[in-house]
């Protein structure tokens, strides 16, 4: 039921420049075409595309984004898109039921992996850049990003945007998402072209 409810709300991501191409996944906010991926999808594409659950492939625009935050805004030409209901991460506690959709490695599209909050309010450091997110035992991989994070009860939690790796291959089931309350802060100020704040202690 959580996949089939989630499923018309996630979207696969190409983009590409003149050397390289990369893969992500995206959630739709708004059904007049307003798409959340990850900074890091997107970033110096020169052409954006987004293929749809129904099999619709349509050009997006990237209304803005926020590398510290990876997180980025695209605007599709569409009024029928299905928008994912977004749930209070403030209410997750450890040990909480969660499930990721994505697209693995770029090709496995619309993947449903399940495991659990590990933790909450992790500091992780990305390139250079200290994140506070959420820590899931569930599979996250290359392709994964931008995609959703979903509670219980169907609702999108989190954006999943990195794991953590090893040379050895000794570390698994280290996967992270931006809580929701985060992304839909920024994802607005993004939209209405306001700066970004983060809070500090003084």
């Amino acid at each position: 039921q959580i996949y089939d409810k989630n499923l018309p709300s996630m979207v696969s991501i190409q983009a590409e420049d003149a050397k390289s191409y990369s893969t992500g996944t995206g959630v739709v906010l708004t059904s007049d075409g307003y798409i959340i991926t990850n900074a890091h999808v997107v970033a110096g594409a020169d052409k954006v595309q987004v293929a749809c659950a129904d099999n619709r492939v349509l050009d997006a625009a990237l209304v803005g984004f926020d590398a510290n935050e990876d997180l980025a805004v695209l605007k599709v030409e569409a009024t029928d898109l299905t928008p994912a209901e977004f749930g209070d991460s403030f209410a997750l506690r450890c040990g909480d039921p969660v499930a990721a959709i994505g697209d693995p490695l770029g090709e496995l599209t619309y993947s449903f992996t399940d495991g659990i909050v590990s933790a909450l309010d992790r500091d992780v450091e990305v390139d250079g850049t200290s994140m506070v997110l959420i820590q899931t035992s569930a599979a996250i991989n290359m392709g994964n990003s931008g995609g959703a994070l979903i509670n219980q009860y169907g609702q999108v939690v989190g954006i999943t945007t990195v794991k953590i790796v090893t040379d050895d291959g000794s570390a698994e089931a280290l996967g992270f998402a931006i809580p929701s309350t985060r992304v839909k802060y920024v994802v607005d100020a993004l939209i209405d072209g306001r700066e970004i704040q983060t809070g500090v202690f003084g």
